[in-house]
């Protein structure tokens, strides 16, 4: 797309780190300046098109060793509901997921269960895998023998790990949640979360990019942070991008309280929170940075989020529900269409990778390159407009 003069200047002007860090504390009206400036980014640069990723959501396993105050994904081996998934339940969810027009198998779970519970290494001894890497090695090629293109978020991983998972994998992720080590402090939310520790977090972001790795990141809103330190987080990411150019989107999560977590009793975020974190992502990444915020989580705010400059709603699944954020069920698709076409906007599905790491050689393993081919056909040939029959129809 050939942007005019305005419209690259837009594009380029994306807040300094003394100017974003003036920003943290701005008031209601200059909110309201950041999320309109914010927006006529997202419409030079990315138009009046939003995407979202037809997928299929897979927690190989919820046995985690990080005990997050927020999380209510995490068990351990005994808790009511853990569960590692078989074979079986990994092949019947990718054959609906395929039968759905899905082109994205998420592959989303505990961090390094291996190394915290026999009774999980025995299960994976008992599938025919040495560890959670080699399962989702497997996982992966049978997501792309069905026709879906995995992206992985397994918590940290090493390099070696990430090398593995790239020849089955157009991406992965991790979210950098918060840089601030303040979160890791005792009473606060990372305190018995090892992998949570930013350090780490930042080491694998920068190992991906170095590995040249589409990768997904993003921030967490409402989990005792100031608005200060998510000011700082987004500046890590940028300066990651910066360096290696490898951060396809970043995510701006926000936390939503639920009765069975220890943070049950914290105030969700308010719109105004939300359009500030939103208008500052975009205004502080660089623009060949796609902007998401999950639908399911904001319900309501579709509008206000169009404003405040998002251009991608993530992943939305027919087939699954969010084993993250269980209360939460995906929108109805054609609701969602018809909120974005009253803001102006219209919805277009996507493929996991977003296609300008396609274009570069060696972003994406050369093997890959069929399946996505496969993929990307599959979403041309199909029919998203309301007035025809689609593969696709999401029910909340």
């Amino acid at each position: 797309m050939e942007l005019s003069h305005h419209a690259r200047e837009l594009c380029a002007a994306t807040l300094s780190d003394q100017a974003a860090l003036d920003l943290a504390d701005a008031d209601a009206s200059t909110i309201a300046q950041l999320a309109a400036r914010a927006s006529a980014v997202r419409d030079a640069c990315f138009g009046r098109t939003v995407t979202f990723s037809p997928k299929v959501f897979l927690p190989l396993t919820n046995l985690c060793r990080n005990r997050c105050d927020y999380c209510s994904f995490r068990k351990a081996p005994g808790d009511a509901g853990a569960w590692t998934m078989t074979h079986a339940e990994v092949d019947d969810v990718l054959t609906r997921g395929q039968e759905q027009g899905c082109v994205e198998a998420l592959y989303c779970l505990g961090d390094k269960p291996e190394g915290a519970f026999s009774a999980y290494r025995a299960t994976l001894s008992v599938l025919g895998h040495g560890d959670t890497v080699d399962y989702l090695a497997w996982s992966g090629q049978r997501a792309l023998e069905h026709g879906l293109l995995p992206h992985t978020n397994a918590g940290v991983l090493s390099r070696a790990d990430m090398q593995r998972l790239r020849t089955t994998n157009v991406s992965l992720g991790l979210m950098l949640e918060n840089i601030s080590p303040r979160l890791c402090e005792k009473g606060m939310p990372h305190h018995r979360a090892p992998d949570k520790r930013p350090e780490r977090r930042v080491r694998m972001i920068e190992e991906a990019g170095q590995l040249s790795i589409p990768f997904t990141t993003g921030i967490l809103v409402g989990i005792g942070e100031t608005r200060r330190e998510r000011v700082q987080s987004l500046l890590a990411i940028r300066e990651l991008h910066l360096r290696y150019g490898h951060i396809q989107e970043v995510i701006v999560q926000n936390f939503t309280p639920r009765p069975e977590i220890a943070m049950h009793d914290v105030l969700e975020q308010d719109d105004l929170e939300m359009q500030h974190a939103v208008a500052m992502a975009r205004l502080i990444l660089p623009v060949d940075v796609s902007l998401q915020v999950p639908p399911n989580l904001n319900p309501r705010r579709t509008a206000l989020l169009l404003a405040a400059g998002i251009n991608d709603f993530g992943g939305i699944s027919p087939v699954t529900r969010d084993y993250i954020n269980p209360r939460h069920p995906w929108p109805h698709l054609w609701r969602l269409a018809d909120e974005c076409e009253r803001a102006g906007f219209s919805l277009q599905p996507r493929l996991p990778v977003y296609e300008g790491y396609l274009a570069r050689p060696g972003w994406v393993d050369a093997g890959l390159s069929p399946f996505v081919q496969r993929a990307r056909e599959r979403l041309a040939g199909a029919s998203w407009r309301r007035d025809q029959s689609a593969p696709i129809e999401l029910t909340a």
